[in-house]
């Protein structure tokens, strides 16, 4: 039984690493497909709580605090710093409406299925819905943050992280088993797609003159900028003033937001390296938060199950109706909806089953969720939590 605050946190660390070394080994794997390392480790540790592997004690808690709140900030930071608001500028206004729309309608069917099943719902949560709807906006990045923002317990994090992988996997299936209708669709909506094969070639030409190797000056000046930005951030958080909804992590998380966001059109975004350390503190901090979950705490499992696809149904009906309205195509559709629901490790892979030439689009479409996914996932809690 791990009772030393260091030995828990390399522990979590080195299964992190073990997991996604057997993702990598087997990506071919249908199973890694719908089921995301993130996803796996978040279980993996939460069984090895639930069977008490490690011990609640001082130190323990010491390190929990101390680095699962120190590196959120810095995680934001360099998720964001991939995200320059001029090149999704680029992507034009149609495939810009559709992402939003997908956005929105996700936020809708959150707030509307939080509505019908209330009062089968365990006590607050619409944190752990506020928490998801982030995710469903952005990524698991997006969730962690507003999870670290709104103070939501860890173990009320196991519902959502079970919606985020069972519904996740259907609705991955069902878009790419929607692609051979793709011509129907586009006929209903009397869509033109040729701007859409326009825009990918010119983000597909951008792409491959980047620079992709990673160097030592790269990784240290990001974690070094990275950990000063989470410190300011906690600092001036301190120091807003707070009410109901906005404390002073509430304030850390929309400071480094604003940071990152303004970091991605600065030299800073060209230095290789944001993703791999940005999924290092994710993957930290994930393992942190499953290590306080319990799987014996999972006994609504089914309805909130049920409740994942509830919101999907609406979110799938929304994002019709306004396709119809705009003369929106499947694949904006569709990429649009998995760039909010499964982020950057699926939408190039809905955006390349159409074309390989579009992978740059979904790629660009899914970091423009991490910008609005914290901001959105806050904005429908806050609606759920007055409901």
């Amino acid at each position: 039984m791990i009772t030393s605050g260091f030995t828990y946190l390399s522990f979590l660390i080195f299964l992190a690493g073990l997991i996604v070394w057997v993702e990598k080994k087997y990506q071919n794997s249908k199973f890694f497909k719908y089921v995301p390392a993130a996803v796996l480790l978040y279980l993996a540790a939460m069984l090895l709580s639930t069977f008490g592997l490690w011990q609640k004690t001082d130190e323990v808690n010491m390190y929990y605090s101390m680095f699962k709140n120190n590196l959120l900030p810095a995680m934001i930071f360099l998720m964001l710093l991939r995200c320059d608001m001029r090149k999704i500028i680029k992507l034009g206004p149609k495939m810009l409406v559709g992402f939003f729309a997908a956005s929105i309608s996700v936020g809708v069917g959150f707030i509307v299925t939080y509505a019908i099943f209330k009062r089968f719902y365990e006590p607050d949560t619409w944190q752990a819905f506020a928490a998801l709807c982030g995710s469903w906006m952005g990524g698991t990045g997006n969730m962690v943050a507003i999870q670290g923002a709104l103070n939501i317990p860890d173990a009320k994090l196991g519902y959502a992280l079970l919606m985020d992988s069972v519904n996740y996997a259907v609705w991955v299936m069902i878009l790419l088993g929607l692609i051979p209708f793709a011509d129907k669709f586009n006929k209903w909506t009397k869509a033109d797609t040729k701007a859409i094969d326009e825009v990918g070639a010119e983000l597909a030409s951008a792409q491959e003159n980047a620079r992709t190797n990673v160097e030592f000056s790269d990784l240290i000046i990001l974690t070094g900028t990275s950990l000063f930005i989470s410190a300011i951030s906690i600092f001036l958080g301190g120091k807003m003033p707070e009410t109901d909804f906005l404390s002073a992590t509430t304030w850390t998380v929309i400071i480094a937001t604003v940071a990152g966001i303004i970091g991605a059109m600065t030299p800073l975004a060209k230095l290789s390296g944001t993703s791999q350390l940005s999924n290092l503190m994710l993957y930290t901090i994930i393992g942190l938060i499953a290590s306080r979950a319990n799987f014996a705490e999972l006994a609504q499992a089914p309805l909130y199950i049920l409740s994942g696809f509830v919101i999907l149904g609406i979110h799938a009906l929304i994002l019709s109706l306004i396709a119809k309205l705009f003369k929106l195509d499947l694949f904006t559709c569709g990429v649009a909806s998995l760039a909010n629901i499964g982020g950057t490790a699926s939408a190039p892979i809905l955006a390349g089953a159409y074309n390989e030439a579009l992978i740059p689009i979904g790629i660009l479409m899914a970091l423009m969720g991490y910008v609005i996914g914290t901001g959105g996932g806050l904005i429908v809690g806050r609606i759920m939590s007055i409901m």
